[in-house]
């Protein structure tokens, strides 16, 4: 049966991102179709309709299982229409992002970081939607927010965490700062220690935050898997992805499951903003888009998709490391010629592993 995705459109070089990953998944390339169901998420829109254009994807997401969307603009004025992701991520009851970076041919990474490290991220609550307010005047003036975290998320990033390193042959790594926060941070801390005894055989090795940054930029090379709260996860996947060589080298992935935590909803995008000063230039990475669109595609768990997220991945990396980059990876390859190559790759990928099955 033909699986529909929901693509939202986005701001500035996050649409012309977007544009260019949807080359790679018309039919003539990966050899099947899939029916693409368009909202327009920018932000003259959402301010347009006051949001209810992204309450409308969310539904449509929730219906179909699948969305893939552009980088938008979250503006700054207060009172203004905000962040979608938010909205997004609650009403499809997203728990989890998942980022990976991993090494690109041809890039030195940072720190000898060569084996794969994911950051698998609290994807709603703690800093994020919490309650602020200020009291006093002048210098005794004090600002506080209220922050929550529950225990239904705390268990999904567990859970995901050990199945996803049991996966990859990785090992958990990192965790909260427990030790200051033992009732807050350590909810998530007493999740990941039940995980670990559920999954005996996924090597564990828990870390405070500050910890985990130190010893990423002293990594011996293993394989890791690092869950994490909210805003630590937001700051520590970008890191990870930047000591690999690129924040737009690696997609992102959110995540909502059913009861047994098994996958329900996925959105995936690139992890990078809207990058206007490189809108209309034609030389903007569309390396996270397309891999966006790779992943997205193991998600359908059928063959055809399988094989087409497969030489997706490889073609991909394959071009970097035949020399084929942007300028932020040191090269001269513009957007559209990435992914012309990119698309070529793809299409004789599969041409010939359909004819070796053959033999």
């Amino acid at each position: 049966m033909k699986k529909t995705v929901v693509v939202m459109q986005g701001d500035q070089t996050g649409q012309e991102l977007l544009d260019e990953a949807l080359r790679v998944l018309q039919p003539e390339v990966i050899g099947f179709d899939i029916e693409l169901e368009t909202y327009d998420l920018s932000l003259e829109n959402r301010k347009r309709t006051n949001n209810e254009v992204v309450h409308e994807a969310a539904r449509a997401m929730k219906r179909t299982g699948f969305g893939l969307k552009a980088a938008t603009i979250t503006p700054e004025e207060k009172g203004s229409v905000g962040s979608p992701n938010a909205i997004l991520r609650r009403e499809i009851d997203g728990k989890v992002i998942l980022r990976t970076g991993r090494r690109i041919p041809g890039i030195r990474p940072v720190a000898g970081a060569y084996a794969p490290i994911s950051v698998v991220r609290m994807a709603v609550g703690d800093a994020y939607g919490a309650k602020e307010w200020r009291e006093g005047e002048g210098v005794d003036e004090v600002a506080y927010r209220t922050e929550k975290v529950d225990r239904k998320t705390c268990r999904a990033v567990a859970e995901f965490a050990f199945r996803h390193a049991q996966k990859t042959n990785a090992k958990v790594f990192g965790g909260p700062k427990y030790t200051v926060s033992p009732v807050y941070e350590g909810m998530l801390k007493e999740e990941m220690d039940a995980a670990s005894k559920r999954y005996p055989t996924v090597q564990y090795e828990p870390q405070l935050i500050d910890a985990t940054y130190a010893l990423l930029l002293s990594s011996a090379g293993d394989a890791m898997v690092i869950p994490a709260l909210n805003r630590d996860g937001d700051c520590l996947s970008d890191m990870v992805l930047q000591m690999f060589g690129s924040i737009a080298g690696a997609e992102s992935v959110l995540l909502g499951f059913d009861e047994e935590f098994n996958t329900q909803a996925v959105m995936v995008e690139a992890p990078h903003g809207t990058a206007p000063t490189l809108q209309g230039k034609n030389i903007a990475n569309p390396m996270a888009m397309i891999l966006a669109c790779a992943s997205l595609l193991t998600y359908f768990h059928e063959q055809k998709a399988t094989m087409a997220s497969r030489a997706i991945y490889e073609a991909t990396i394959e071009a970097v490391s035949q020399g084929v980059r942007t300028a932020d990876l040191g090269g001269s390859a513009t957007t559209s010629e990435f992914t012309d190559e990119v698309i070529q790759r793809v299409k004789t990928k599969l041409d010939v592993w359909s004819t070796m099955q053959n033999f």
